[in-house]
């Protein structure tokens, strides 16, 4: 539980260039990069294996596989297993990903919260921490990340060294919502020249790497959660506002723009014969006004955690109308792009989520789908910091392993 804070196939390359520890420095085993990318993705897709198994799935030597294996564990990369005894000759022993040979932070900048996930080497959840406020401030958002660093290393010092880098997730052109979070535009607009990347990689010495927010989820689902079910799926992330992602052939499709299936600013019917955003009709923004109108304090919404059948009156109208509108960009992605699936995440309990997914399916099959490829509407498996997790996924897979797939 989060702690609350104030403020496809892979192929074999010979580059000559070698893994990197997560001190930034060179180790001195000479390992070929791409060949220990490449064994290490091998384990993280399919588990712990043997090496010779690792050779005949890869392609690469028997005696490549076992130097590279060797190096691999020497850098607490790897572990091994319980040997397993065949009926004859030597008992083999399978290699695994060491969790804590190396962690990861993750930076979710979102448009009324704040999110700090620490993660192992194998995507495992070891600390979250989470600040609310009104809207992002720089300088809030700062503090909270060096205190939260602080925090969660302050029984763990020995283990800071460990970290690979700190992933950031944010939505997009995020000084644009000025109304929608009622936030003055001189803090706002002071987002768009800054360079959030430099700065936190300043404050705290760790390589940085920025991703939109959604596409960050997408990728800890993909990773994570249910992305070896589909080589083609589309996702939303329903959080402050709605967001979404793209697996094509099983990799994400970013975009040039690192916008791509952003999915909150697509048009949707207004009921009155226009058109209105996606993000404006499904998203906890409009939980909150739902809850604004029935007398409430939207704010409450930011303390509930995993109960939230205190607002059960604001909380039924908003799913019926967020899955019928969610529902209707199910049909529009599935009429532009061949899909398997459509996952649905969100910022909300998995109660609330299967709900919504329940009933986004039935406000689906309520559609005209002719000339559409059926397709199933199914949950997301990471949960509510898939946002935060996806982005402390960055940093390893960008240091250790071959390109995001599943």
């Amino acid at each position: 539980m989060a702690r609350n804070v104030g403020v496809g196939s892979m192929a074999v390359s010979v580059a000559e260039t070698v893994i990197r520890d997560p001190r930034g420095g060179a180790n001195q085993s000479g390992l070929r990069d791409q060949n220990a990318r490449l064994i290490l993705s091998f384990i993280r897709r399919h588990g712990q294996m043997p090496s010779a198994e690792i050779a005949r799935q890869t392609g690469l030597s028997a005696q490549t596989v076992s130097n590279i294996i060797r190096a691999l564990e020497t850098d607490n990369l790897l572990v091994r297993g319980e040997a397993v005894k065949g009926k004859v000759g030597k008992p083999s022993i399978p290699m695994a990903l060491n969790p804590m040979g190396v962690l990861s932070v993750g930076l979710n900048i979102g448009r009324r919260s704040a999110e700090l996930t620490l993660i192992d080497f194998k995507g495992d959840e070891l600390d979250a921490l989470v600040t609310s406020y009104a809207y992002p401030v720089i300088e809030d958002v700062l503090r909270f990340l060096n205190a939260s660093l602080e925090t969660m290393f302050q029984d763990r010092p020995n283990q800071r060294n460990l970290l690979a880098g700190i992933g950031i997730s944010q939505p997009g052109r995020i000084w644009e919502w000025l109304e929608s979070v009622d936030a003055p535009a001189e803090d706002m607009h002071q987002w768009q020249s800054f360079d959030i990347a430099h700065a936190i990689s300043e404050a705290t010495g760790l390589e940085a790497l920025v991703e939109n927010d959604a596409t960050s989820a997408c990728i800890s689902e993909l990773l994570l959660g249910r992305g070896s079910e589909f080589t083609d799926f589309a996702y939303i992330f329903i959080g402050a506002f709605v967001g979404g992602g793209l697996v094509l052939n099983g990799n994400i499709v970013a975009g040039r723009s690192k916008n791509g299936a952003v999915l909150g600013p697509m048009p949707v019917p207004n009921g009155s014969g226009g058109t209105t955003q996606l993000l404006k009709v499904s998203s906890l923004y409009a939980l909150e006004t739902e809850l604004r109108r029935t007398g409430r304090n939207p704010l409450e919404l930011r303390d509930m955690g995993d109960d939230w059948s205190s607002i059960e009156q604001a909380l039924e109208p908003w799913i019926d109308q967020t899955a019928h509108y969610i529902a209707i960009s199910c049909a529009s992605i599935a009429s532009v792009v061949d899909i398997e699936a459509v996952m649905i995440e969100g910022a909300m309990p998995a109660d609330i989520r299967r709900r919504l997914t329940d009933t986004v399916k039935s406000s689906y099959n309520n559609l005209d789908l002719t000339g559409i490829e059926k397709f199933s509407i199914e949950e997301g498996a990471v949960g509510r910091r898939a946002r935060s997790i996806g982005a402390a996924l960055l940093p390893i897979h960008s240091r250790y392993f071959s390109a995001v797939q599943a």
